[in-house]
């Protein structure tokens, strides 16, 4: 057995954050977000996506005095409104140059891994387009899985190699990407792959040891648990008291 599969094991028996839980309270320290930077010449901050050391994906200026770090969950039905609701306003604050913005996937079950390791394999620049897309589809994408559910818990069984392949079959979700610009034969690469399997779940691990993660969406504003920051009118609130 390999070793991806004994983490993914263990990761599946833990117990996880739960999907709009209440978050982990945090002193609000006062931030100021200082002057717009202009950015890279011929393109938005927002269009600067890079993949960071923590298995997120940060958009904006790295510099910027702002950080705002979001723990997602792809299966969250709260996780899907946020992205939603703060997704204009997000790009309007990061094309500052003000404001960096950092989307961590918070796997919590097998469909959440399948979902994450797809909205990455495109690359970084992809990253947000194909998530909002995915989030978007959340929905339908819970009807197919629920009408076939008995292959669903079969498919729990087998071997990650095989594991999160045969989800995003059950799920449509290999013809859903594949509509949106990525290519079949790279899907199926990146579901296969090993090694992005133990990153999301060393991922949550450190999330749950630095920031005890109880429910996703949690908000981190320079590196700090917003209370309440499930909701994106809270924390759109306490940026614009830093001037954004």
């Amino acid at each position: 057995m390999k070793k991806s599969i004994v983490v993914l094991s263990a990761l599946m028996s833990i117990a996880l954050a739960s999907c709009g839980d209440k978050e982990a309270a945090s002193s609000a320290a006062k931030i100021e977000a200082g002057a717009a930077v202009p950015p890279p010449a011929g393109r938005t901050w927002s269009e600067v996506v890079t993949r960071t050391k923590d298995g997120g994906y940060l958009m904006g200026n790295p510099a910027a005095k702002v950080s705002v770090i979001e723990f997602a969950s792809f299966t969250c039905p709260h996780c899907r409104d946020f992205a939603e609701q703060s997704h204009a306003d997000v790009e309007a604050m990061v094309n500052t140059g003000k404001m960096s913005f950092e989307l961590r996937p918070y796997v919590r079950d097998p469909v959440d891994m399948t979902v994450a390791l797809l909205a990455g394999c495109n690359g970084p620049e992809a990253f947000y387009p194909l998530a909002r897309q995915l989030f978007a589809n959340q929905e339908a994408m819970f009807g197919t899985i629920q009408a076939v559910g008995d292959k669903v818990e079969a498919l729990s069984k087998e071997p990650a190699e095989k594991r999160f392949a045969g989800m995003a079959e059950l799920a449509g979700l290999i013809e859903f990407v594949k509509q949106r610009g990525l290519p079949e034969d790279k899907a199926r690469q990146c579901l296969v792959d090993t090694g992005q399997v133990d990153a999301a779940v060393k991922g949550v691990e450190a999330a749950n040891s630095q920031y005890e993660i109880s429910g996703t969406p949690t908000v981190l504003i320079n590196n700090a648990v917003v209370p309440d920051g499930s909701q994106w009118q809270v924390v759109k609130s306490r940026l614009n008291e830093a001037g954004l």
